[in-house]
């Protein structure tokens, strides 16, 4: 008898094969002597619409709300019924014997499995690989170590609970909200409350008064010393008359040290990448999305090889893999990682708990380097950039720490007190896994320095050049995606996995909009956190979701109970929502009409361009306006914007400059770039691919079939 291997992906399921000696080719899957392995494409099953259980629900009716099926129907997913069937047929063979779930090592991973077999009537036996990477070295330990797929049901519990509870509050609170406001709105428990985070932040601005406040330094002893508050430690006062007072009798005083502080400290470098984490810093230096990070780290991961599995929420490693850690420093012992991995490699590689903890340790363990040879070459710039932050952030933390002397000195002038300090480097330690000196985040009152005066107590020198600086306070920052993150996970809202999707959404659905590198809400997302439930705008929600998911896939809370819940919540939402005496007004209409019905059109502001979209949600006619490119400015370097549609496109620069097409390509030509025809003719489709791709949400194919009417200007 053979073994079925179903994977989550085509090319995840080719490398299975592969290691498996699967050579036979047939249509979605690969044969050998012992295994077949075919794929899903993702999900190829879903839940049913709500059409899908009663013919009414193809309107769109208030009064036919909350939907609740007794038992939730699963439907192959049509665009990808044909692989479906090609995974059913394999599964059907009389000659196969068992089935191996190889999809991603998690709870979506699961459910994508799972449901498979379900619709299909899947009799056999089920085991379950395991693995963190995808490296030839991990599937062969992986199928060693098979373990029996029954030990995996409480997590897949846990993942169907999630779907099913997602639709019942998903599918209800949107129709809810469209019918009773007659306007495209839809509402979730994870992105409903990050949309009030970022709106939150942005009242906490507006209300924000700022309040001028004065500093006071001076020279003395060869350094810079700060004027510091004896009562409450602070180096600010609001008191303008107050500081220019003690700088005019400072500059007739001496400075007397009083205290010499001098303290050998160690520095630890931080800890090794989980996702959201990675996600943050490639924000912070790269500009990079949370969801263009993910797809980078996807691409290092399946196709490269050179990397863990990304979709992890762990910082730190467990013993089995701390075994390895040889080959994997060697594996990456490359280019700019030469000299710094084999230092490593010459001495014995040291382990302690700050990132090796088996019971820290989730489903998987810290995003790290694979023992898989790395060839940079093959990588483009975006996987080498993402790729350098894991190895470094991986080689820093094998490294001893940091270790530097700090001194902090205490002086009295004019009466008061006075602060000075400095830090003298006695051993890198792993900050020579930077190739830049590293950026801390200490005691801005403290310089890095070579060498230091010997200063001693008692010690007294003249006064030089007191000066009082003028500053105000600052609200908190807008949220970017980075900081954004950082929010998400501290509300627990949503997962490592889901993240990025939920941000993307809040861009798609026109709820949020960017300017620059700030979120702001829009007067669409406005208004929708003014007409949904309070209590689903609460980050308290999701977090006490995602609380009772974890304790299903721990066996210690049963799906019915959770799912009994959601319910009684979901007729709550259905209620308030119909009750609601609150109006949806479109703030962006304009006086364009659309040329399908007449109606007028909205400005509305995507991720990355500015389009015209038909107010009718069952007409669905859109334009593009402008679309951001990669196209510098000639003059102030800044990325264009493109206008204008065949012969009259534009690029045009917040500057005020204004290029052609053609004359880009001529200038381009003839500044050696290199811009060929081919490279413009890809980055148009790149460009007509997006446009064409879904701008609002995940029911953006159910509002194109209603036949709601749509009164002009709501």
């Amino acid at each position: 008898m053979k073994t079925l291997v179903i994977a989550e992906k085509p090319s995840v399921g080719r490398d299975i094969a592969r290691v498996l000696q699967c050579t036979r080719n047939s249509q979605g899957a690969l044969e050998g002597e012992k295994y077949i392995v075919t794929w899903a494409l993702g999900h190829l099953v879903t839940l049913a619409d709500p059409e899908g259980y009663d013919a009414k629900y193809k309107s769109w009716r208030i009064e036919d709300l909350p939907m609740m099926p007794q038992h939730f129907k699963l439907v192959v997913i049509k665009q990808t019924h044909r692989q479906f069937q090609i995974v059913k047929n394999q599964l059907l063979r009389k000659d196969v014997g068992t089935i191996v779930i190889a999809t991603d090592a998690g709870r979506e991973g699961e459910l994508v499995a799972r449901w498979i077999l379900k619709i299909a009537g899947n009799k056999k036996p089920v085991k379950r690989l395991w693995i963190s990477s995808v490296t030839d070295k991990a599937i062969r330990e992986g199928f060693k170590k098979l373990k029996d797929g029954r030990a995996y049901l409480n997590l897949y519990a846990a993942a169907e609970a999630r779907a099913e509870a997602d639709w019942l509050v998903g599918m209800n609170g949107t129709r809810a909200l469209t019918c009773r406001y007659n306007a495209q709105l839809s509402c979730g428990r994870v992105q409903t409350p990050t949309l009030a985070l970022i709106a939150s932040r942005e009242q906490e601005i507006k209300s924000f008064v700022p309040k001028k406040y004065y500093t006071l330094t001076t020279v003395s002893h060869g350094m810079t010393w700060n004027w510091q508050d004896g009562k409450s430690g602070s180096n600010r006062s609001f008191d303008r008359g107050r500081i220019q007072s003690i700088a005019e009798k400072a500059e007739k005083d001496e400075m007397v040290i009083t205290d010499v502080q001098r303290t050998v400290k160690k520095s630890y470098s931080p800890g090794l990448y989980d996702l959201t984490e990675l996600q943050r810093d490639a924000n912070k230096r790269f500009g990079y999305s949370a969801k263009e990070t993910l797809n980078i780290m996807q691409r290092l991961y399946e196709n490269h090889k050179v990397l863990t599995y990304p979709r992890t929420d762990s910082r730190y490693i467990g013993k089995d893999v701390a075994e390895t850690l040889k080959e994997r420093l060697q594996a990456c012992a490359v280019g700019p990682y030469r000299k710094v991995a084999g230092k490593l490699l010459l001495q014995p590689i040291r382990m302690d708990k700050r990132f090796v903890d088996d019971s820290k340790v989730s489903d998987h363990h810290a995003i790290i380097p694979t023992e898989q040879f790395v060839q940079l070459d093959h990588m483009s710039s975006e996987e080498r950039k993402i790729y350098d932050l894991v190895v470094r952030r991986f080689l820093a933390v094998l490294y001893p720490p940091c270790e530097y002397e700090q001194i902090k000195l205490t002086g009295s002038c004019a009466g008061e007190k006075w602060m000075a300090g400095s830090r003298m480097m006695k051993e890198a330690g792993w900050q020579q896994a930077y190739e830049s000196e590293w950026e801390e985040e200490d005691d801005d009152l403290l310089m890095t320095v070579t060498s230091m005066p010997k200063l001693e107590k008692g010690r007294k020198d003249t006064v030089m050049r007191p000066k009082v600086s003028e500053g105000q306070t600052k609200p908190p920052a807008y949220y970017n995606e980075g900081t954004l993150l950082t929010a998400m996970e501290k509300g627990n809202l949503g997962t490592v996995a889901t993240r990025a999707d939920i941000i993307d959404k809040l861009f798609n659905s026109f709820l949020m909009e960017k300017k620059d590198k700030d979120i702001r809400v829009t007067s669409k997302g406005r208004q929708l956190l003014g007409l949904v439930p309070e209590d689903l705008k609460k980050p308290e929600l999701t977090a006490d979701w995602e609380k009772k998911l974890l304790a299903i896939s721990e066996g210690r809370l049963k799906k019915d109970v959770f799912i009994s819940e959601i319910r009684g919540y979901t007729e709550e939402i259905v209620k308030e929502i119909a009750d609601g005496e609150g109006q949806f007004r479109h703030e962006n209409l304009t006086n364009h009409l659309c040329p399908n019905c007449g109606k007028r059109m909205l400005s509305v502001q995507g991720k990355n361009s500015k389009m015209l979209v038909c107010q009718d949600r069952s007409c669905g006619y859109r334009e593009s306006i402008a679309r951001k490119t990669n196209a510098r400015c000639p003059k102030c370097h800044k990325k264009m914007e493109m206008y204008g549609k065949g012969d009259a496109q534009t690029f045009v620069c917040t500057c005020g400059y204004k290029e052609k097409l053609s004359a880009f390509q001529n200038r381009r030509k003839k500044e050696g770039a290199g811009v060929s025809k081919r490279d413009i003719q890809q980055y148009m489709k790149r460009q007509q691919k997006e446009a064409n791709e879904p701008i609002n949400n995940a029911f953006a194919a159910a509002f194109a079939k209603l036949n709601l009417e749509t009164k002009e200007g709501e």
